[in-house]
């Protein structure tokens, strides 16, 4: 049985999930986890554990981080910081309408990443010889998505949680209207956006829900019959697998399982004519 564990870069970050190898570190503990750029600093969050399903291909932790690691990572941070301050200060002097999302530094190729995002293409050739010459090194500048830019800021949703983007989610899913409308929210961008601007997330979570809950549940003014006696559907209540029903004796509304609904035969053989 395989043995998983999560691992973060900063502290409240996202979460990144590894094969512990052939050490167990426990929750605190400062690992080395693998990158395309080489073995980065991160702080275990999850201790390993056993999982039942299939999570082969997860990256394997090299190591524990000894203190020469820990001080290469603490100068990185002091360089990112660094040239945080620059760039901010250079983008004011070139009158440039950009804003810096984040910054990454590679200290084995002295390169700098600096992440900004911008309302348009920005021309950067003269900010990047300017950055090169401040920070005595290569610097390379990244344009991004408003949703990347959630993912790499973080922030809280209007669930008062962390930002799905920035602490799980690996792949952004297409989200549509559509998903909103079928959840009965109102299409107004205010409730229905994220951080980002963008469609929020979460709709795409509960929307298989919705969707088998309308194929199973009658239709809003369709008659029904109840434990309760006669009446009529007008509300759905999803979540609880409910529905409300208008009963046809003293015009009350009562909420019943949908277990417990049954359609009439007249609605029944319209569905189903076989």
């Amino acid at each position: 049985m395989p043995m998983m564990c999560a691992v973060a870069f900063q502290p409240q970050g996202r979460l990144y999930y590894a094969d512990p190898g052939a050490f167990t570190p426990q929750v605190g503990d400062h690992v080395l986890y693998p990158t395309d750029e080489g073995d980065e600093v991160a702080q275990v969050v999850w201790a390993p554990e056993y999982v039942a399903d299939d999570v082969g291909g997860l990256p394997v932790l090299s190591g524990p981080a000894d203190q020469t690691h820990l001080d290469a990572a603490a100068a990185s941070r002091k360089a990112r910081a660094r040239a945080r301050v620059a760039a901010r200060r250079l983008i004011r002097e070139h009158d440039l309408p950009m804003k810096v999302s984040g910054v990454d530094h590679l200290a084995a190729t002295n390169t700098t990443t600096i992440y900004f995002t911008a309302p348009r293409r920005v021309d950067f050739r003269a900010l990047v010889r300017d950055l090169a010459a401040t920070l005595d090194g290569r610097v390379e500048l990244r344009q991004l998505s408003a949703r990347d830019e959630a993912r790499l800021t973080n922030g809280l949703g209007s669930c008062g949680r962390e930002l799905c983007c920035s602490t799980f989610l690996v792949d952004f899913e297409p989200v549509s209207v559509r998903m909103a409308k079928d959840q009965d929210l109102p299409p107004n961008p205010m409730r229905i956006s994220g951080a980002c601007g963008k469609l929020m997330c979460c709709l795409k979570y509960e929307h298989p829900l919705y969707q088998d809950f309308a194929a199973r549940a009658p239709k809003l003014g369709e008659a029904v019959d109840t434990d309760d006696g006669p009446g009529t559907v007008v509300g759905h209540n999803v979540p609880g697998e409910q529905v409300v029903v208008r009963m046809s004796a003293d015009g009350r509304r009562s909420p019943c399982a949908l277990a417990s609904v049954c359609s009439s035969r007249k609605a029944y053989e319209r569905r189903d004519p076989g």
